[in-house]
């Protein structure tokens, strides 16, 4: 048999990485796309750790590493509209044509690739971004009790349980990305999607009740816009409530830095919740309800309080100037730094290596 002309790299040595990105928003997004912006940190990240990396995204992304461009424009921005799924089939086929190039093949796209790289004898891993208490993803799930997955939060994993969770990595975000700041903040902020989900009444009905000003800075999904002309329009005075709306990376620094305190009243088992560690990064305290991560995220009476009532959250807005905003970014800086994410996934992807049958059979053919 011919030796392998790519032969894998040894666990301990340079990795050759695939990262494969959703294409609805390019890598770093524009504006609103946590997932997009967790993958561009990342991939700097495993960069400066010295290993060769190649990004599979929209053409509009910007990085240093290799870039394969799937499609021109990311799919929410680009025009004309690109049909999802047919994007996602190109994307298939650029990964396994070049599947044996690469040592490990991390992927984040949720489910669409798991029949290909199952059968494409290369490592591979997923991480999971969404919430996965949905109708029917244990069954699918079942379907692949070999693919390895990665968490987000250990809350995450709580629908999945039979699944093969590889270990959770928490997100994190360049240090010098957002500068804090330690002043006492004058507003309250609220920053994320106008659904019902991330709770925009509740912190509306939380600074009326604790008597500062709202700031919204927000995307309006389009699924959602009845639900913001009925349910929340109404209640913006333009003086104390106010929408600004969607903020980029540069717009985000002084909103989060200027506020008192983030709001994130959530009503759903929240993955992550990335604006946590973003408000966290600026010295800036998270008022956020029991639910989801949390409780994993939020270290209460350090870097926030954690709250199971909007009554709570108000009594905790009046409490907020007690906390140290230098030890909420120490905080910051001790867990979610995007330096501590790249460390925890390359122990994870060579765990992975070391573990896979796979190494020894890389001179196999890889299936049509």
């Amino acid at each position: 048999m011919p030796p392998d002309r790519n032969p894998p790299t040894l666990p301990h040595s340079r990795l050759r990485i695939a990262q494969l990105g959703p294409l609805a928003e390019s890598v770093p997004p524009k504006l609103y796309g946590g997932t997009e912006r967790v993958i561009a940190w990342l991939t700097e990240e495993l960069i400066e750790l010295g290993h060769e990396v190649t990004l599979f995204a929209s053409g509009d992304s910007r990085t240093r590493a290799t870039l394969v461009p799937v499609v021109p424009r990311s799919l929410r921005l680009g025009r004309p509209r690109t049909d999802p799924v047919a994007a996602q089939a190109a994307a298939l086929e650029m990964i396994a044509r070049r599947a044996r190039d690469f040592d490990i093949i991390h992927c984040h796209l949720d489910w669409i690739h798991l029949p290909l790289l199952s059968r494409a004898r290369v490592p591979f891993v997923t991480t999971l971004h969404g919430r996965l208490d949905i109708a029917g993803l244990p069954a699918t799930a079942a379907l692949f009790p070999d693919a390895p997955f990665v968490s987000i939060s250990d809350s995450q994993r709580r629908p999945l349980p039979e699944a093969l969770w590889l270990g959770t990595v928490y997100h994190g975000l360049p240090a010098a990305s957002l500068r804090p700041s330690f002043a006492p903040g004058d507003y309250l902020a609220f920053l994320g999607r106008l659904t019902a989900e991330k709770g925009p009444e509740s912190a509306i009905r939380i600074a009326r009740d604790a008597g500062l000003p709202l700031r919204i800075a927000a995307k309006i999904p389009r699924a959602n816009t009845a639900y913001f002309k009925e349910q929340l329009e109404p209640l913006v005075d333009g003086d104390q409530i106010r929408i600004t709306g969607e903020v980029d990376d540069k717009g985000k620094q002084p909103f989060l830095a200027g506020a008192a305190a983030l709001l994130f009243p959530i009503d759903w088992p929240e993955p992550f919740g990335l604006v946590m560690i973003e408000a966290m990064a600026c010295g800036t305290p998270v008022i956020a309800f029991r639910d989801g991560s949390v409780p994993e995220v939020v270290e209460h009476g350090v870097s926030g309080f954690i709250v199971d009532s909007e009554e709570e959250a108000v009594e905790a807005v009046k409490r907020v100037r007690d906390l140290d905003r230098r030890k909420v970014r120490a905080a910051f800086e001790r867990r979610f730094t995007a330096s501590r994410m790249a460390s925890d996934y390359v122990e994870l992807y060579r765990r992975l290596l070391e573990d896979s049958p796979l190494l020894s059979a890389r001179a196999d053919p890889a299936p049509a």
